[in-house]
């Protein structure tokens, strides 16, 4: 993304079309605010439901909805220019990986350049999403006014998939006499200034608690069950997710690039983590500048996965202990929908089978946008996927048969499973780049396959009328 790919502002309103399939967004986070955009510029008539009283999801420190696991410290793992949307980017001024407040602050100009603002619907809750008779949707939900249903033609599902937290299951064994907490509700080193704290997990989030806390807590025992390979952000001056390479190149190619680049980061071994069982480019990636320099200063210490618990300390598997006020397990997230009846929806160990990780073959009208995991950031593809689903409800575009869907479907979710190592981590990994090539080229497809029906319905109908 550069200047020059600055879309216009959107400066009067878009007027709806009402004779397009009435939609609802539930979310305005960065895949709900994509979507809204998409559907507004698309003349779609759709209601945007956000639980909070402000847009940004994620990314809103304190976000009212309660649901937000940003952290003081919390910045884009993914460079300014690859995160940004492909019509607005981000700020010129911005350092090569963005803040918190600064994302936020990007969002809000988001939706106010496209002037969309007042098709959400704050601090209003969507409590359930059924079907009715018809074979469309109705909303329940609950705001300001009180409760009502609408009905509509179609549902997109933006609520996130990093807001419902996974603890251990089940517990370890023994009693532990300190506070534990879930990375999700971690906001800011005060909750480990002058404490013994032992992070558990090697993700992103694990990986900054404990950098944090080494600045702050009385001591940090970073507790990894399985090493992972850990990439800087910066290689040799740069962001290291700058080197892109043509997208409709196999995942083997980027997986190449993401081993290059964990060769070049260098081995944590050496520092006491447990080498990787998996090579590089078969995980999510994890990033981090500055977790090897202060394990190397002896601020963090690294031991294997816990056994048990036993009152003021935690026991590890190699025999060893370390005292604990506080544990923080950063050990990922459950992907659950609250107002989507389990027996109609459900994602089974994080497990969801869509069609380009947004339909759902066996309910028409149900889109989810932002579901997936990319190496890569998710914004760029919750726009393609909102843009995707808006040709849909517009008429400009129209799918294969659903068979193939269906094949499509189990290959390509099959494919991406086997490019990871199995964990619930990894059901919904995609290949950033090839993804976004992917779905363009299915669009282009579905646009062909619109205007072929399109002039060949005047001609059946000539041939009626003459008959």
């Amino acid at each position: 993304m550069k200047p020059e790919h600055l879309a216009d502002a959107v400066t009067s309103s878009i007027p709806t079309n009402d004779s397009l399939p009435r939609t609802c967004v539930i979310g305005a986070g960065s895949s709900g605010i994509a979507a809204a955009k998409a559907l507004y510029a698309a003349g779609v008539p759709f209601d945007c439901f956000e639980r909070g009283g402000a847009i940004g999801g994620n990314w809103l420190f304190n976000n009212p909805n309660g649901l937000s696991a940003c952290y003081e410290t919390l910045e884009i793992n993914t460079s300014c220019p690859r995160m940004a949307f492909s019509d607005f980017p981000m700020p010129e001024d911005y350092p090569p990986y963005a803040r918190h407040e600064q994302v936020h602050a990007y969002f809000e100009k988001y939706v106010d350049h496209f002037g969309f603002r007042h098709t959400i619907s704050f601090n209003t809750t969507v409590e359930e999403v059924t079907r009715d008779a018809d074979g469309g949707w109705l909303v329940r939900t609950t705001g300001p006014n009180g409760g009502r249903v609408g009905r509509y033609d179609a549902v997109l599902v933006a609520n996130g998939h990093h807001w419902d937290p996974r603890w251990p299951d089940p517990p370890y064994p023994g009693s532990f006499d300190g506070e534990q907490i879930h990375a999700h509700n971690y906001r800011s080193g005060d909750q480990l200034a002058g404490r013994d704290v032992v992070v558990v997990g090697a993700g992103n989030s694990a990986m900054d608690i404990a950098v944090e806390g080494s600045h702050r807590a009385k001591s940090v025992t970073l507790s990894i069950r399985r090493g992972q390979w850990v990439l800087r952000k910066m290689v040799f001056g740069r962001p290291s997710d700058q080197v892109t390479l043509p997208a409709w190149l196999p995942w083997w190619v980027t997986a190449l690039r993401l081993r290059v680049g964990a060769i070049t980061s260098g081995s944590l071994s050496k520092y006491g983590l447990p080498k990787p069982p998996h090579k590089p480019g078969q995980s999510h990636p994890v990033q981090s500048d500055h977790i090897r320099a202060r394990i190397a200063a002896g601020r963090v210490t690294v031991r294997p996965g816990i056994a048990r618990f036993d009152g003021g300390e935690v026991v590890f598997l190699d025999g060893s202990r370390a005292r604990a006020e506080l544990i923080v397990w950063a050990t990922g997230y459950k992907v659950t929908f609250p107002f989507l009846d389990s027996a109609l929806v459900a994602a089974a160990d994080n497990e969801l089978p869509l069609w380009k990780r947004t339909v759902h073959p066996d309910l028409p009208g149900l889109f989810f946008i932002g579901l997936l995991q990319p190496v890569g950031a998710v914004m760029p593809l919750a726009e393609a996927q909102g843009e995707w689903v808006a040709q849909t409800l517009a008429g400009r575009y129209i799918p294969p048969p659903a068979g193939e869907i269906r094949q499509q479907m189990v290959r390509e979710h099959e494919r991406n499973k086997r490019a990871f190592y199995a964990s619930p981590r990894h059901t919904m990994e995609v290949d950033f780049d090839h993804y976004l090539w992917d779905l363009k080229r299915e669009s282009r497809r579905g646009r062909r396959r619109s205007r072929s029906r399109a002039s060949a319905a005047p001609q059946h109908e000539s041939k009626r009328s003459s008959a």
